[in-house]
């Protein structure tokens, strides 16, 4: 199966709309959808999307998903593993990169200034 990401070169985005609640999460974690679809019900794609969260936002059950995902860190403070109440857990800073393969329990996260991650998910090739 190809990967179904247009060609895109350089451009400015609009860094002041086209984000969204992705589906699951709190209000105050928005997603812009950079290229691609991930088609989860097909198990079939890829994306790459920008994820931010507002100060203060943390969610509160891991995460768990059938795709490989990428995690960079852009900008901002982002806590791994906190609990139901937002507490405790791993702090990371700018400059940190994640690589979950399908299957792999991770957060819940939490950020206390604001971040910005640049994520990227797929499906393997068939």
């Amino acid at each position: 199966m190809a990967i179904n990401k247009l060609h895109k070169e350089f451009h400015a985005l609009d860094m002041s709309s086209g984000w969204a609640v992705p589906p699951g999460y709190p209000e105050g974690i928005q997603q812009k959808i950079l290229a691609g679809d991930l088609d989860e019900d097909a198990k079939a794609g890829s994306r790459t999307r920008l994820l931010r969260f507002d100060p203060g936002i943390y969610t509160t059950q891991p995460f768990v998903h059938d795709y490989w995902e990428e995690v960079y860190l852009v900008s901002g403070d982002l806590t791994v593993g906190n609990d139901e109440n937002g507490e405790g857990g791993e702090a990371f800073e700018p400059n940190t990169y994640a690589c979950r393969p399908p299957g792999a329990f991770h957060g819940p996260f939490k950020s206390n200034e604001g971040c910005l991650l640049l994520e990227i998910h797929y499906y393997d090739p068939a």
